[in-house]
């Protein structure tokens, strides 16, 4: 029987073939998840998701279709909402990182949900993804003036958007 250390769970919905709790091996990637839960359907949008991120135990992973927005998802023990792609937005419609009071999860958003916050374009939210895969999880919000180009004042635009 495998110890808890030796198992992740994550729970997979959306545009796949099984949705449900998938059960992965330590270092498993969004793509392991993806694949444990039958696959993404032909209707899937994979564009959005990072399939190499390192998925984290308990959480949620959403496959979409194009054009779908994933609205922000209550984190159990979290003390607020977030998602990793809340309030993304596609084909130009306006995007708020604080829309439905959610907030972006720092170790699960994409590229796509950093670009939301203030002052974050593309360039800053792939040196934030770059941080968190040589670095692990943020274990502060804190940490995200450890990353280039986030200094005092931006990381205080962004503190208000986040949660670890």
């Amino acid at each position: 029987m495998p110890t808890a250390a030796s198992v992740l769970l994550v729970h997979v919905v959306g545009q796949v073939h099984r949705p449900g709790v998938v059960r992965l091996s330590p270092g498993a990637r969004v793509l392991d998840a993806v694949h444990g839960a039958g696959g993404a359907k032909a209707s899937a949008d994979l564009q959005y998701l990072n399939l190499a991120r390192p998925v984290a135990d308990g959480e949620q992973i959403t496959v979409t279709k194009p054009g779908e927005i994933v609205a922000a998802a209550v984190v159990p023990g979290a003390g607020g909402a977030g998602a990793g792609a809340a309030g993304a937005g596609r084909g130009g419609e306006p995007r708020d990182a604080g829309s439905a009071g959610g907030l972006v999860d720092l170790n699960s958003a994409d590229a796509s949900a950093l670009d939301l916050l203030p002052g974050v374009g593309p360039v800053l939210s792939q040196r934030i993804l770059d941080w968190r895969a040589q670095h692990g999880r943020f274990s502060s919000i804190d940490e995200l003036g450890e990353v280039s180009g986030i200094g005092e004042r931006l990381l205080a635009q962004i503190r208000p958007k986040v949660r670890v």
